[in-house]
């Protein structure tokens, strides 16, 4: 698929075929194409966990649990992807790395830091494998765990110490989905929000 089209049909997708799996080797280009984000001094200070079958299931048993009616519906579809990829940052990964003699930053001091380079570079890693997942024709939505059921997931799989969980791609074979509502507040356009030269001037 051309690269145009690959960002042009990128969108979240929240329901999926029940019984599909993703093929092992889709699975894996997926992963391995993440990997090719950039990173802040190559730190790659990032961690992804795969969940499929009864595993799968162990997350959602934790993430579902959850006595609002909305929340439960807008999962429902999500719950029939076959594959969860969870995303996780470690910042130590990059102060560790600054620290070293090319780098130099021996201090560790956080606020040398314009912003949190270990959630930026697994966001990227991400979208690489959102948009591979389109390439291989199928579907993924990235979305957060429910934040008060963050501390159960990580025990429950034996995340290490230091590694926070950024967010869940599910992957599948999309089904028929409703667009999601908030696409009614359009897309906003290069002329409204790149500015060229000085704060406030959008010329096209």
């Amino acid at each position: 698929m051309e690269f145009q089209e690959v960002v042009r049909r990128r969108r979240m997708v929240r329901n999926f075929e029940a019984g599909r799996e993703v093929p092992p080797d889709v699975r894996e280009r997926i992963l391995g194409n993440g990997l090719r984000a950039p990173s802040g001094g190559f730190s790659q200070g990032w961690a992804f966990l795969t969940l499929e079958g009864d595993d799968r299931e162990r997350y959602w048993r934790i993430a579902a649990e959850n006595p609002d009616e909305k929340y439960v519906e807008w999962i429902t579809g999500l719950r029939r992807a076959p594959l969860l990829i969870l995303a996780f940052a470690h910042k130590n990964a990059y102060l560790d790395r600054y620290s070293e003699p090319d780098k130099g930053w021996t201090d560790r001091d956080e606020a040398r830091w314009t912003a949190p380079y270990w959630y930026v570079d697994t966001g990227m890693a991400v979208l690489l494998m959102l948009q591979t997942v389109v390439d291989e024709g199928l579907g993924a939505c990235f979305f957060g765990a429910p934040a008060d059921k963050v501390g159960r997931v990580l025990k429950e799989f034996g995340v290490p110490e230091g590694f926070d969980l950024v967010g869940v791609l599910s992957v599948g074979y999309r089904a028929a989905d409703k667009p999601s509502p908030s696409l009614k507040r359009g897309r906003r356009t290069t002329a409204e929000v790149v500015h060229r030269g000085q704060w406030g001037h959008h010329t096209e």
